[in-house]
């Protein structure tokens, strides 16, 4: 059966728009991709993040008030507040979590809704520097 956990994907309108936010803002790698239909792929980890161009990208997010409530994916950090500094040099939109974790959410030009939870152990994101990835 199910062995391990490859990839997840978004759809996205501007290929651009979401490289900047995913590889400035972010600050995720780019790796190769060796498909030829419109789309960027970054790595995570062992875990890869594939973004496909799409023309139309409908936002379903249910709960305006609570981007957490909403369907999204989650990335471990090392250091929230140094990734709520990067996020306003680019100002890009946030709320902390509702729930009292140390935790962020963002959104993507489409609205793709992102978290950046704070993680003790070594395996989360280096934010140092204003790195979130």
């Amino acid at each position: 059966m199910i062995s391990e956990f490859l990839h997840a994907a978004l759809l996205v309108s501007d290929l651009e728009r979401s490289a900047w936010f995913y590889g400035t803002v972010l600050e995720l790698p780019q790796i190769d991709r060796p498909l030829s239909f419109p789309g960027i792929w970054f790595g995570i980890g062992a875990l890869q993040l594939h973004l496909i161009q799409q023309e139309t990208v409908i936002n379903d997010r249910v709960n305006t008030q609570q981007w957490g409530r909403n369907r999204h994916l989650a990335f471990g950090v090392t250091d929230l507040a140094t990734c709520r500094l990067q996020l306003e040099r680019y100002g890009c939109p946030f709320q902390q979590s509702a729930s009292g974790r140390q935790a962020l959410f963002t959104q993507d030009p489409d609205g793709n809704v992102i978290e950046l939870s704070e993680r003790v152990a070594s395996s989360g994101v280096d934010c140092s520097a204003g790195s979130i990835g």
